[in-house]
C-alpha cells in the first residue's frame, strides 16, 4: 500500500468530519444523532470510521477548551469567525493539542485543504495563520527539532 493510500481513509474521515460538525454547529444535533445519519445516508467505506467518530465525539466534547485555547491567536472573537473556518480551526487545534503523535505540518497542511476546498475564499489563508501561531506555542518542542 503506498503512503499516498494509507492516508487517504484518514483524509477522507477529516473530510466527513468538518461536514458533520458543520451540521452539529448549524442545527445542534446529538454526535450519536449525526453518526447514525452519516452511516446511514453516505457510503464511508473509503473512511476511516473510528478517526471520524473521534474527531467529530471529541471536538463537539471538547469545544470550550478549544475555543479557549485558539482565542490568544484570533484577531476577533471566535463567534465572529466564518462557520466553516471555526469547525476547520476546532478539528486543527483538537489534532494539535490531543494528538501528539500527528505531526504538526500534517495538521497544518490537512486544515488548510480544508479549508480551501470548504471554507471562504480566503479562509485557508485565515486558518494557516492561527493555526500556526497554534502549533508555534503549543508544539514548540516539535517545530525546534
Amino acid at each position: 500500500m503506498s503512503k499516498r493510500d494509507r492516508f487517504g481513509p484518514r483524509k477522507r474521515a477529516r473530510r466527513r468530519a468538518l461536514q458533520a460538525i458543520y451540521q452539529w454547529q448549524i442545527t445542534d444535533q446529538d454526535a450519536t444523532e449525526i453518526l447514525h445519519q452519516f452511516r446511514e445516508m453516505q457510503d464511508l467505506s473509503q473512511v476511516d470510521e473510528a478517526y471520524f467518530e473521534r474527531l467529530l465525539r471529541s471536538v463537539i466534547k471538547h469545544k470550550e477548551r478549544l475555543i479557549d485555547a485558539l482565542e490568544p491567536f484570533l484577531d476577533r472573537p471566535m463567534d465572529q469567525v466564518d462557520v466553516m473556518e471555526r469547525v476547520v480551526l476546532m478539528i486543527g487545534a483538537w489534532e494539535l493539542l490531543d494528538c501528539p503523535e500527528m505531526p504538526y505540518r500534517v495538521v497544518l497542511n490537512e486544515s488548510v485543504d480544508l479549508a480551501r476546498r470548504f471554507g471562504s475564499e480566503q479562509g485557508h489563508s485565515y486558518v494557516n495563520a492561527v493555526l500556526d501561531k497554534a502549533a508555534r506555542k503549543w508544539r514548540a518542542d516539535e517545530i525546534t527539532t
